[in-house]
């Protein structure tokens, strides 16, 4: 067998297809855990081993540094060590470092890691003063305004059209990007966005610099393709510059990233581009289960998308996926561990197991209740709950609260120290900004559960420095928890997705259909991490006793079947499981129109927003009287005692007797018990 045979060997039909295929353009949709890495790297290697192409000749382009690194490492154990596997950012950097002097003068720019010092900077220069989470937040608008772009000038007419939600007002994100940009300018330096806007300018307007670099570089291969922004694109258009030895590598059912600026549409729209491209799909899934593909074919075919992929499992049959609900929060966090010390029990590696979440936030809950099992975690992509900057100064000006003597309630003193560090009335749109709000918000609602014991401000000190110093685990030998987001492109024998309900995925604030589809494409990413074992699960309220109001994702709808008895998911440790699960709940659906409620304010509504609804104007007006007296008296801000929609929901529906109001999302024990027989006799009156 000659050399060139080696590197087509124990390739399938279809990457076999790909390795062969050694002339552009070329577009392989490859779904997940179907070797699109094996199959690109054997297409490269033929060709150069081929005599097709020269090894030099060839960029590799990724999204991040581990992946570029394993091009390389792979390309050197087939016998093509030449080729340049690279970031973007670090092949456009390298470009740009070596012709600057040349066609600019003088030194090349400095680069900057992080756009933070020169915000701030910006913000002194305009008085402004966010904090550190709405500085990223306003970091992360700048970033997709130049990705897209998108000028100062322009951005708060793009925001509104994209539907962005800015952590600011939108002019004074344009005016902080306009001072951003003339800062980096006067200190000749550059971010990650100007390297590759530089790197386009420069062989756009200098002919010499073009070709001397489309000399170099004659054969191009993009993977992650469908997560290319309109800069990349730009600065890839410009490489080539009118030629198509181009392949593309990517995955429609896999694009999590349209935040930030990425789009699909270059990978879908591939073969309108390139009319003679050879289209070729990867769909021999050989990672997961038989069960476990199919339940992520049934989640991606509920969709709207055209481009979908169905994968065909390749491994024999696993077990079958775990659905379970759980009465609370809690519950479902200390469920989940019982199940992971019983497939430790069974030999699964504990680096082999995680447990994934929409939210940052929600991590908290895991790292809780894998420290009381005593079960060694890591987190990535996101800090320890108790590490987060905003916690740490909570629990700093809680301690310092707890040392003078106070009368007010715990919930309330809670309330006010966290109200002076970002706890507001709303929630923020997205970013850091509500990962800060979800941390602070986690906070308070352990207070309020702890007030309703009778406990105060010392006692819930103790208790937050009890529960940060058992969160020590073994840095490297651990359950994984991390982020949908953090976990693309990762793989475990044991997944367990947590949390998954409607209005945390789909996210409560993700509204128009292409943003409700890309939260039914991160569900998708979750179920395809999983090789054997999958889990999925719930809460129907967030605390002990709460209103069990909660419902599972609309994603799931038709793919649950029947709940698993108690013990199926859960196993045992010592002692038995403190809660049962029950059945499987179903969607929340407006009381005019029957359509399935996406939104929390409209779940608590108990319609759509647009339907309309009979009310009595004066019953607002005076539950809104009484909430203003009632608040002033405890020294809480409004909002603690009833939220506007709470009050607007009890205007419409009237209710007569406390089960009427704890039907109500939003009211429960507490609060009944708290506020439910002034707010009957109101609606009885």
């Amino acid at each position: 067998m000659t050399n060139v045979d080696d590197v087509l060997s124990g390739l399938d039909p279809e990457q076999r297809e790909v390795a062969e295929a050694v002339r552009g353009p070329v577009c392989v949709l490859a779904g997940a855990g179907t070797g699109k890495t094996r199959a690109i790297t054997h297409r490269i290697a033929h060709a150069v081993r081929s005599g097709i192409v020269d090894a030099p000749s060839v960029l590799a382009v990724t999204f991040t540094t581990r992946a570029a690194g394993e091009l390389r490492q792979r390309l050197r154990a087939l016998g093509a060590p030449g080729v340049q596997a690279r970031t973007f950012h670090a092949a456009a950097l390298r470009q740009l470092t070596y012709f600057w002097p040349r066609v600019i003068g003088g030194e090349a720019p400095s680069v900057i890691e992080s756009k933070l010092p020169i915000l701030i900077e910006a913000c002194r220069q305009i008085r402004k003063n966010p904090d550190r989470s709405e500085l990223r937040d306003i970091a992360a608008e700048v970033e997709w305004a130049k990705v897209t772009q998108v000028g100062p000038e322009d951005y708060a007419a793009a925001a509104a059209k994209s539907a962005r939600t800015p952590p600011v007002p939108a002019e004074e994100v344009s005016r902080l990007y306009e001072a951003y940009e003339r800062i980096r300018r006067e200190r000749h330096l550059v971010d990650f966005e100007t390297i590759l806007e530089l790197t386009a300018a420069v062989m756009t307007e200098h002919q010499e610099v073009a070709a001397q670099i489309r000399q170099q570089y004659r054969y191009f291969v993009v993977d992650e393709y469908q997560d290319v922004n309109p800069l990349q694109k730009l600065l890839l258009d410009t490489w080539l510059g009118g030629r198509d030895d181009l392949c593309v590598v990517g995955d429609p059912n896999q694009t999590i990233y349209s935040f930030t600026g990425a789009s699909p549409r270059y990978l879908t729209g591939f073969a309108v581009e390139h009319p003679k491209a050879a289209v070729i799909k990867l769909v021999r899934d050989y990672r997961s289960t038989p069960q476990v593909v199919n339940l992520a074919n049934l989640v991606i075919a509920k969709g709207r998308s055209a481009h979908r992929l169905d994968l065909v499992a390749q491994r024999p049959d696993g077990p079958r996926p775990v659905f379970a609900d759980y009465d609370d929060e809690p519950a479902e966090a200390a469920g989940v561990a019982r199940a992971i010390r019983k497939l430790l029990d069974q030999g699964v590696k504990s680096r082999e197991i995680a447990v994934l979440f929409r939210v940052n936030s929600q991590s908290a809950a895991y790292e809780e209740a894998l420290s009381k099992a005593e079960l060694p975690y890591v987190l990535r992509g996101a800090e320890r709950f108790f590490e987060r900057p905003e916690v740490r100064h909570a629990v700093v000006l809680m301690r310092g609260a707890a040392r003078s003597a106070s009368e007010e309630p715990l919930a309330t003193e809670v309330h006010h120290i966290l109200a002076g560090i970002g706890l507001t009335p709303t929630v923020p749109g997205g970013g850091k900004a509500r990962e800060k709000w979800e941390s602070l918000k986690a906070l308070a609602d352990l207070a309020e559960d702890m007030a309703a014991d009778g406990a105060d401000l010392a006692a819930y000190v103790a208790e937050l420095e009890r529960r940060a110093s058992e969160q020590h685990a073994p840095p490297v030998e651990g359950v994984t928890l991390a982020s949908l987001h953090a976990a693309k492109g990762l793989e475990w024998d044991a997944v367990f997705l947590v949390g998954v309900t409607d209005g945390m995925l789909p996210i409560v604030y993700a509204e128009t259909p292409e943003q409700i589809e890309e939260e039914r494409r991160l569900l998708y990413v979750g179920v395809t991490r999983a090789r054997e074992h999958l889990s999925i699960s719930w809460a129907l309220a967030r605390a002990p006793g709460g209103r069990k109001g909660r419902r599972p994702s609309r994603f799931l709808d038709g793919l649950t079947g029947r709940p698993a008895r108690a013990g199926a998911v859960s196993g045992t440790v010592s002692g038995s499981p403190s809660r049962e699960r029950r059945a499987v709940a179903v969607p929340v659906s407006c009381r005019v129109c029957a359509k399935t409620l996406v939104t929390a304010t409209e779940q608590k509504l108990g319609r759509c927003a647009t339907c309309p609804a009979d009310y009595d104007e004066g019953l607002l007006e005076r539950l809104k009287a009484w909430r203003a007296t009632t608040a002033k008296e405890a020294k809480l801000p409004p909002y603690v005692v009833f939220t506007d929609v709470t009050l607007q929901a009890i205007a419409e529906r009237a209710p007569v007797t406390e089960q009427d109001l704890l039907s109500i999302t939003g009211i429960g024990r507490v609060k009944l018990d708290r506020y439910g027989d002034a707010v009957l006799a109101l609606c009885r009156s």
